[in-house]
């Protein structure tokens, strides 16, 4: 399991330049087990890029580490995590590669276990001037 980047019909955008497209087609499916495609809703995913909106590379490295970590305690009610991982990131907020470009991928379902923490996620991105951009979630290939 890994992330997937493909093209899908909506408009492509590029990560390391400018972003021409505020939607960016990408499989999230694997969130650590939680359902992202086939449910009734399709939840909203998002992702904060670490290419800043200048075209700089956002420093420092392990940035979106630490923001997963910081978030990692928001789970949705009775979600069972593995024994024997001292940190195990929320299936709403996790680091994730596009290519070359490190990235937060953000689940709008956050927003429901505390939208203080959704806002303090949007907070980050435009503090640092990182794009927040609605992720175009294709399904997972079996």
């Amino acid at each position: 399991m890994g992330l997937q980047v493909q093209t899908c019909p909506c408009v492509f955008g590029r990560l390391s330049d400018q972003i021409k497209s505020d939607r960016i087609p990408v499989s999230l499916g694997f969130a650590l087990g939680i359902p992202m495609s086939g449910s009734s809703s399709n939840p909203k995913q998002f992702l904060i890029e670490g290419v800043t909106r200048e075209g700089k590379v956002f420093r420092p490295s392990d940035w979106a580490e630490r923001l997963c970590g910081v978030m990692s305690s928001f789970r949705p009610a009775g979600y069972r995590s593995v024994t024997g991982r001292p940190l195990q990131y929320s299936p709403y907020v996790h680091p994730v590669m596009v290519g070359q470009v490190k990235c937060v991928a953000v689940d709008e379902r956050l927003a429901d276990i505390e939208p203080m923490a959704m806002e303090f996620v949007r907070n980050f991105a435009r503090d640092n001037d990182l794009p927040f951009v609605e992720a175009c979630v294709l399904p997972d290939q079996a």
